[in-house]
């Protein structure tokens, strides 16, 4: 029969055997995908085939893989230490790691391509060699520099409040302002300004922006008109045509609707370009009939060339609030669970405290301040996403201490903790439910003495946890709601993570957990 979280097999002979687990996992990782998680040997990989194929062309298959070789063999260290960068992030201390980058791009490399050059290793030129060498210490620098920007970025709220919308309209005013500052420059210069048009050239004069800095102002005003136009398209594109008639008439709406809105705008656009004055200056950039089909054909492009910028977009955004929404319903859920957790803990301790006061006991103080420490651990801690080993642990001997004192039975009770770093963060209130659930259904309702028996290990990440105790009752009551929850919320904060098995043989109940705390 099937009871819970429990599977019960009735056997012939010593009573009822059973060891099934109430959840089985692999305790593994939800890993990234292969290219992804080997982002940079890839980097690393194609750079270096492009130094191959540019420095110096190939003019055979046979001389491209030797090129090829020649190159990869002075930067073997370099995709050892790329292949294996996060685990020794992980694994190492900052000194250490610094360490062995030094190691690899500041000694092994140089020391390995001049080696290579000295030995003509192929036949290979020292000359790509040393491109080599460059271009890979500069790909390094460019992804430490990026590693850097990213954790910058995620410090300063501001930044990351800037949307893609946002983000190209800066692009758009700064492209503006640059090409005016350079248009300014260019101004009265025989190269670049004649009597038909002005070019615009590679010039930045301060003192000439400075002396027509009203002019500099107008045409900043006009060069980003000209992007706000194709701004407009795309914006509208993005705003109507694609979130709403995409999504809700489908693709040939979408597309007639675009053609109807290239019809409506490009003559209109194509006037206003063509009267502003700085058109007439750069040389009638824009035709002076604004009816021209080619004025349609570029606002044509700029629709579609944009279409799969804005799909990303949105289906970005709607991953991003799927996202938020699961958080939301976790967080939810755990906090229910908490409260179904907390009140198990509260009427359980009361209880020891009312028999301790009946029975007029000295330690009834004591326990009142013990408790105390316990609610504040439940109260606060219990509130926190992780908390340290070392903390839980206290807790569990305070609980113990603190149910032992009612106990009118004799209570084998052992604890052998094997902790490997007490500062090792672990989700709050995990281990408590198997000592609740040990003492409610084993040890208080036991007629003779009882027992308890806890191992901990905690090394590399890795938790192991077993709890044995004497159990007298009926099968289908072992577990309890209390493990129940914990099989809720190990699925919701450690997914993929955890084992969890129970069971009862020969009077004795026993529950093992491991968790990857990684």
């Amino acid at each position: 029969m099937k009871m819970g979280p429990f599977v019960i097999n009735i056997c012939a002979g010593d009573g009822i055997a059973f060891l099934l687990p109430v959840r089985y996992m692999d305790v593994t990782k939800e890993k990234e995908g292969f290219i992804v998680s080997k982002l940079d040997v890839w980097l690393f990989t194609g750079m270096l085939i492009w130094v191959s194929l540019l420095a110096a062309t190939p003019v055979s298959w046979l001389v491209f893989v030797r090129q090829l070789l020649a190159l990869a063999l002075p930067q073997l260290p370099v995709f050892v230490f790329a292949w294996y960068r996060t685990y020794l992030r992980e694994r190492w201390s900052l000194q250490q790691y610094l360490f062995s980058w030094a190691g690899v791009f500041v000694v092994g490399l140089p020391l390995l391509t001049a080696s290579c050059m000295y030995m003509q290793v192929l036949g290979v030129s020292d000359q790509l060699f040393a491109i080599g060498a460059l271009y890979c210490i500069s790909l390094e620098l460019v992804l430490v520099v990026n590693a850097w920007y990213r954790r910058q970025v995620r410090q300063v709220p501001w930044i990351g409040r800037i949307s893609l919308d946002k983000a190209v309209l800066i692009s758009l005013l700064m492209i503006a302002v640059i090409l005016s500052a350079m248009a300014v420059s260019s101004l009265n210069n025989p190269q670049y300004h004649t009597k038909d048009q002005l070019l615009i050239g590679y010039e930045f004069i301060p003192a000439k922006i400075i002396a027509h800095f009203g002019l500099f102002l107008f045409f900043i005003a006009q060069f980003l008109f000209m992007y706000m136009c194709g701004y407009a398209l795309y914006y509208l594109n993005s705003r109507w045509l694609v979130a709403r008639v995409l999504k809700q008439r489908g693709i040939m709406a979408y597309v007639m609707s675009a053609f109807a809105l290239i019809a409506i705008l490009y003559p209109l656009m194509g006037q206003l370009l063509a009267w502003m004055p700085i058109n007439r200056l750069l040389g009638s950039i824009f035709s002076e009939n604004p009816f021209v089909l080619e004025n349609a054909f570029a606002a044509l492009m700029i629709v579609f060339a944009t279409l799969p910028v804005v799909l990303a977009i949105q289906w970005t955004r709607q991953n991003n609030r799927i996202v938020s929404l699961e958080q939301e319903k976790t967080r939810t859920e755990l906090d229910l669970l908490k409260q179904q957790l907390n009140p198990h803990f509260f009427f359980n301790t009361l209880n020891n405290l009312y028999a301790l006061s009946l029975q007029q006991s000295k330690q009834t103080p004591d326990s009142i301040l013990q408790l105390s420490e316990l609610m504040r651990y439940v109260i606060y801690k219990g509130q926190e996403t992780r908390v340290s080993i070392r903390e839980e642990v206290k807790y569990l001997e305070d609980y113990m201490d603190l149910q032992q004192i009612r106990l009118r039975k004799s209570l084998d009770l052992q604890f052998q903790p094997d902790i490997e770093d007490p500062a090792q963060q672990i989700a709050p209130m995990l281990l408590i439910v198997f000592i609740e659930n040990a003492f409610k259904h084993g040890i208080e309702p036991a007629e003779d003495a009882a027992f308890l028996h806890l191992t901990l290990h905690c090394k590399q990440q890795r938790l192991y946890f077993s709890c044995e105790n004497s159990f007298e009752g009926d099968v289908a009551t072992a577990g309890g709601i209390g493990l129940s929850n914990l099989q809720k919320r190990l699925e919701l904060l450690y997914p993929g993570r955890y084992q969890l098995q129970t069971g009862v043989k020969n009077h004795t109940f026993k529950a093992e957990m491991q968790l990857d705390l990684s």
